[in-house]
């Protein structure tokens, strides 16, 4: 039979030790990241923060909304006449429901009025109150 001697059967219980000592601590050192994020998403503030940028995505939205199918409508119609889309404005300033666009048709800038209403996407040219050239007959 063999024996260990003394001196080496206390090396490899300190070299156990040291190891599962490392290893507890690195699994403690995980529960406590897995634990101190799980505490910052059940976090009040973590809550209110993500409900006041919902918010005011929501309101952003609802803002541009009119803007945003406006040009829908003035990139259609566009694309379906030649022209060059330019640009709409933010809002319907008068209530009927069309938004002031612009587009660029052979050289000359075309003043439209593109529907804010998704259920009537489109436009339509505005001549304003100026009634359209005819020609006479002679």
């Amino acid at each position: 039979m063999s024996e260990i001697p003394a001196e080496q059967t206390q090396t490899t219980q300190t070299n156990l030790e040291v190891a599962e000592t490392s290893t507890a601590s690195s699994i403690s050192l995980v529960e406590n990241v897995k634990m101190s994020v799980g505490n910052f998403f059940n976090s009040w503030k973590f809550k209110l923060g993500l409900a006041a940028v919902a918010m005011f995505g929501v309101l952003l939205l609802w803002f541009f909304w009119e803007h945003i199918i406006a040009d829908m409508g003035m990139k259609s119609w566009a694309a379906r006449s030649g022209a060059q889309p330019v640009e709409c404005m933010l809002r319907d300033t008068n209530g009927d429901e069309y938004v002031s666009c612009s587009a660029l048709l052979d050289q000359q800038v075309v003043p439209l009025q593109c529907s804010s209403s998704l259920f009537n996407i489109g436009c339509r040219v505005n001549y304003g109150t100026a009634a359209p050239k005819l020609n006479p007959k002679t």
